[in-house]
């Protein structure tokens, strides 16, 4: 029986086996006790689910009302206008929609993060710029370098998750403003509020005001997490009412189902209720975090969502752990080895009530020290080989760092690459990194693969440098557009396969560098780089130029440069009730 269940995480690709199939195989139709799944434990109060038992008949009898009809009486709670809003069977359909109608053919996204941003637009054949949030720096988002990054690659849409899924650090409300400002010429900026109303660091954190204001920002937020509901599938998006209308107009007119709208209209009845949850959850988060950090050798992240990211103690497996806790214990714990941009050694675990997280540190302490706190951790286990859950990024880890399918660097190749050099004995094409001596890979470029000098085309008076074009030694730095950063230093991105039809970009070999010119270029005039000068696609299996892959993103380390300067709150309603214009509970 223990086989059967700790399989059922081998086919679940980037996510966790469903509570409805370890039940099953659990043997007595019990679900484990769930520190697994981000979910709030103290609501619906049980009045509230007596309720929805008494009416089951009809809920699941009848058909719905309408989308609009359960938006507007949302709406009405949030103190939205419904024009301005989009609601979604579930945060994760919003996302499908958000990439199909909005993202044109780049996204950058954190990473690690929920895996639907990086999964979907891979999906359909987008560019994927993978930024990778460093461990050394307690994964925290460095907006700076994030803009930087940005604008060094190109990328059309960002997105950012705040707190973010699953290490929970959040980003104050005033620096999400300035960075929506920088990138005012982006096609699209989305923030993924979905664990937002758990945060307790701000009064007033959600940018839903400063969304509906501006043409390309999308706010995201989920019912279901906050609600403790997430089998009934609802989440909702925010805009401005062209955005928000593009979406609500491609959905099903019965996206929503009747338990959704039971939910929904029940929701004004017990706003009191709902924000004691949110306050306990966060007092429990606190106890949480004191108890797991006693444990020797375990790291706990801070957390701004109802979930706690900790680092097991060295040659912990976390694969072990998580079986081991399961099967023994009948505890479900989130392994985090296939989320993109962590590994093995980190796990999830959800915020429960002091009675479960007793039960918790003690299954822990019995898998990681044996019977007794400072004991021997397990040997890490052999055959636990990295993988992303997703077929397509499988495929470019595979095609970068190992050989297995040589196909990709040959359909490279013949795109328009010829000569590139290869990774030894994989049939690959070698990261940028490695062919300009960068961060990721130390290697030296033999004579036969430099190419020869050449001159440099300079760019007309006036007009900014292609961004996506290596920059020789000694030339100045290209310029971004609309007052982005002033340098492409930090970070180095991670790149998700494509394939695109018309013009491709592949990494060229490295140029001797001219002469350095003694005279800056003049001050870019603030206006958005023409088409021409945005960097074209990448082909499959090969890396950006200075770029890193999927696989290489644990362990990369680059320094942090000045933080974007504080920027003045905005205007925001001073809520008196629940919920206010944001949807959120009073933080206590």
């Amino acid at each position: 029986m223990a086989d059967n269940v700790t399989s059922l995480f081998r086919s679940t690709a980037a996510h966790s086996p469903s509570m409805a199939a370890l039940a099953r195989e659990g043997g007595d139709g019990s679900g484990p006790v769930d520190f697994c799944i981000p979910c709030n434990p103290y609501f619906p109060t049980p009045a509230m689910f007596e309720d929805m038992a008494t009416r089951l008949r009809d809920i699941i009898t009848y058909y719905p009302s309408s989308a609009d009809t359960i938006t507007a009486e949302l709406c009405n709670l949030l103190q939205l206008p419904p024009q301005a809003v989009a609601m979604g069977n579930g945060s994760t359909e919003l996302i499908t929609w958000i990439d199909h109608l909005l993202v044109r053919e780049s996204l950058a996204v954190p990473v690690p993060t929920f895996g639907r941003w990086t999964d979907q637009p891979m999906e359909t054949g987008k560019r994927v710029d993978m930024f990778p949030l460093q461990e050394s720096g307690g994964f925290a988002l460095d907006l700076a370098q994030y803009a930087e990054f940005i604008r060094a690659r190109g990328t059309r849409v960002a997105v950012i998750c705040n707190p973010n899924n699953p290490d929970g650090g959040f980003l104050p409300k005033h620096s999400l403003v300035q960075f929506m400002d920088a990138m005012a010429d982006l096609d699209l900026i989305v923030i993924d509020e979905s664990f937002l109303e758990f945060a307790d660091a701000e009064a007033e954190p959600s940018v839903v005001q400063e969304a509906m204001l501006r043409p390309n920002v999308v706010v995201l937020r989920s019912l279901g997490k906050n609600f403790g509901l997430h089998g009934i599938r609802f989440g909702y998006l925010v805009a401005n009412p062209s955005l928000a209308g593009r979406v609500r107009s491609m959905l099903p007119k019965w996206n929503l189902n009747s338990f959704a709208e039971h939910v929904v209209f029940m929701l004004k009845e017990h706003g009191a209720e709902y924000a004691q949850s949110l306050h306990q959850v966060r007092r429990d988060r606190l106890d949480m975090a004191s108890q797991l950090s006693a444990l020797p050798g375990l790291t706990v992240y801070p957390s701004q969502g109802n979930f706690l990211f900790v680092r097991l103690p060295v040659g912990a497996e976390g694969t072990v752990v998580r079986d081991r806790m399961l099967t023994e214990h009948r505890i479900l714990v989130r392994e985090c080895g296939n989320k993109i941009g962590s590994s093995s050694r980190f796990l999830r675990l959800v915020v429960r009530p002091q009675v479960d997280v007793r039960r918790l540190v003690s299954g822990l302490e019995q898998v990681l020290y044996g019977t007794r706190r400072g004991a021997a951790v397990p040997e890490q286990a052999t055959g636990t080989g990295y993988s992303s859950g997703t077929a397509a990024v499988d495929r470019l880890v595979s095609a970068t760092n190992g050989g297995g399918i040589p196909g990709l660097a040959a359909q490279a190749l013949t795109a328009g690459a010829p000569g590139l050099p290869l990774a030894p004995g994989t049939g690959a094409p070698l990261p940028a990194a490695a062919l300009t001596g960068g961060e990721g890979l130390r290697m030296p470029v033999p004579a036969a693969m430099q190419a020869p000098q050449q001159p440099v085309p300079q760019p007309a008076a006036g007009m900014p440098q292609q961004t996506g074009l290596p920059q020789p030694a000694g030339m100045p730095p290209a310029q971004p557009v609309m007052g982005g950063p002033q340098s492409f230093g930090g970070q180095q991105p991670l790149v998700a396969p494509q394939s695109f039809g018309g013009q491709q970009q592949v990494p060229m070999a490295p140029m001797a560098a001219p002469a350095p010119m003694p005279v800056q270029p003049p001050p870019l005039p603030a206006v958005p780089a023409p088409a021409a000068a945005m960097p074209g696609p990448t082909p499959p299996g090969v890396p950006a130029r200075g770029g890193l892959t999927a696989a290489q993103v644990r362990g990369a380390t680059a320094p942090s440069p000045e933080q974007l300067a504080p920027a003045p709150a905005t205007g925001w309603p001073n809520a008196q009730s629940w919920p206010n214009a944001a949807g959120m509970g009073q933080t206590g």
